[in-house]
């Protein structure tokens, strides 16, 4: 069945048998085949439509009047957004204004009813669960786990705006997130749960750990920069800088600075003590004619490399009272600690051909140094061997998001990569798995597990990552074909070699001298339909 402002449109393999109009309401929110074979629908007025097929039309199976509205029953207050069959022939509904879940028995006579919190948010789907458990998503990303007897328990929660914020802790398998919301998440990547949330008064758009991991640093979208304690939550301070949006924070490697980079053009350098608790303001990098993206430090803290809105790539001198370095060149050997700048010497071949100087949101590259992963505003993570200094470097590309990527970040050991999503607010995590075999075919991906949060419904991962060992790369490594792979239909490695598409989201490849022999896997076992369109992975039994 499909449904359009008054009709309601009924379809056999694919043929339109029969189609139906209705004056009021407008909108039908929701149905449901019963096991009885009539259609159950529920609309905006909050009623339950019974639609049962014309005895006259039971034969035929066609013309215009072979379903019609049997019966109709007051349900809920507003509209009625989900409904429910459950395996006894009962009814959940889930109604939105109300907040009310409502029982019905088989002859659709009102049973029970439960309203939920209204913190979690308006009811938006409902699926059965274990016994007499039902499963209830809402509007501000909550899963929840309930009966009518015992109320409700959280098992998921996320974030409700735009997510931009991602930090991963130098030394364990944390994370952290802040977004639009206003809420700062510290997730356990190992079992997918949320260790701790806290709110701040200001919108969170970036964020860093102290080297130590003591603290983590957030900035926000007024120029105001919280430091938190990174297991007690407890506010160490909060800083200013202009009064514009912040959008980058970088500790030096050893934790002795902090740059911070803003929308009103300046990176301000503080210097830093008693593990990430004090600060005090060192100078400031004034040169960029617009805001600031990105941002990388030297090994020895005497140089920054930093981008700008406006595409520029400048270097400084820190040890110099912050002075610009006006020949790059000097600079171009650096090698930077961290690198997550999008545009650089080590870099520009990930830039697709045509492109413009937004479509990158994001870059980081590996800590071993091996592969970099770039975050698009096409809802597409990419993996690319790292130096990437050839123009249209090919790479591998995976689908998961729905929105925007906004950012990306490799856990301190390389084994997972988390990304975060933009308008869509979901978190992934892949597995990012090394291959011994100099073929790069090998590269497999799916969706990643959904974040959980507290006592989560969805599992950690039975199946432990493939850790085969990858023999290290050097500068007279051969280039091997890169390939735009799609999921397998099961979590295991290929061993055939596929030939690498040559179209224009892939390039052909590129004489680089550094093969990229590490590929994403997925961190549990669900699935995601590929770039090419084929079937979801197959979760492993």
């Amino acid at each position: 069945m499909t449904l359009i402002p008054n009709w309601i449109w009924f379809w056999s393999n694919l043929v339109l048998f029969c189609q139906q109009k209705y004056e009021k309401p407008k909108f039908v929110q929701c149905l449901a085949f019963l096991s009885t074979g009539d259609i159950l629908a529920g609309d905006s007025a909050g009623d339950l439509l019974v639609w049962t097929r014309s005895s006259s039309d039971t034969n035929s199976g066609k013309g215009l009047k072979a379903f019609h509205i049997s019966r109709q029953v007051r349900g809920h207050q507003g509209s009625v957004f989900c409904m429910c069959e459950m395996r006894s022939g009962t009814l959940l509904t889930g109604g939105g204004k109300d907040r009310k879940i409502i029982l019905w028995d088989h002859e659709l006579r009102m049973d029970r009813d439960i309203e939920v919190p209204g913190q979690y948010g308006t009811i938006r789907a409902l699926s059965e669960g274990k016994g007499e458990e039902f499963l209830v998503g809402t509007s501000r990303n909550f899963i929840l786990r309930g009966t009518f007897n015992d109320g409700f328990m959280m098992e998921v929660q996320g974030h409700t705006d735009e997510l931009w914020g991602l930090a991963t802790h130098p030394s364990k398998d944390l994370f952290l997130t802040c977004a639009q919301d206003r809420l700062v998440y510290l997730w356990n990547s190992v079992d997918h749960s949320l260790l701790w949330s806290r709110s701040l008064e200001e919108h969170g758009h970036c964020a860093d750990f102290h080297p130590s991991g003591a603290v983590v640093v957030i900035g926000t979208h007024s120029g105001r920069w919280f430091v938190l304690d990174a297991e007690t939550t407890d506010l160490v301070g909060i800083h200013t800088d202009g009064n514009e949006q912040l959008s980058v924070m970088r500790f030096s490697v050893d934790g002795s600075m902090l740059a911070v980079g803003s929308h009103d053009n300046f990176i301000y350098l503080y210097n830093v003590s008693e593990r990430g608790r004090k600060y005090s303001r060192r100078g400031k990098c004034t040169g960029h004619s617009s805001y600031i993206t990105h941002l990388d430090w030297s090994p020895d803290n005497h140089y920054i490399m930093s981008n700008s809105g406006d595409y520029e790539i400048l270097y400084w001198d820190i040890e110099s009272n912050c002075d610009l370095i006006r020949n790059r060149s000097e600079c171009k050997d650096i090698d930077w600690v961290t690198y997550t700048c999008v545009l650089g010497y080590h870099v520009f071949g990930v830039w697709p051909e045509g492109s413009d100087g937004t479509d990158i949101n994001a870059l980081e590259r590996s800590h071993n140094r091996r592969v970099i992963a770039l975050a698009d505003d096409f809802c597409k993570v990419h993996l690319f061997a790292y130096p990437c200094s050839k123009p249209k470097a090919p790479s591998h590309k995976y689908s998961a998001h729905s929105s925007h990527v906004t950012n990306v970040s490799f856990l301190y050991n390389d084994s997972h990569l988390i990304s975060t999503g933009g308008k869509d607010t979901s978190i992934m995590q892949w597995r990012l798995i090394g291959k011994s075999s100099p073929s790069l075919a090998d590269g497999i991906i799916s969706n990643p597990a959904p974040r959980r949060a507290d006592h989560s419904i969805t599992p950690p991962a039975t199946a432990t990552p493939l850790q085969e060992p990858s023999p290290p790369l050097t500068a007279n490594g051969t280039q091997e074909p890169f390939t735009e792979t799609s999921p397998p239909t099961q979590l295991v490695t290929p061993t055939t070699e596929l030939t690498p598409p040559c179209s224009e989201s892939t390039p052909p490849p590129s004489d680089s001298t550094v093969s990229l022999k590490d590929s994403l896997e997925p961190s549990d076992d669900t699935a995601t339909p590929s770039d090419e369109g084929l079937p979801p992975l197959t979760p492993p039994s």
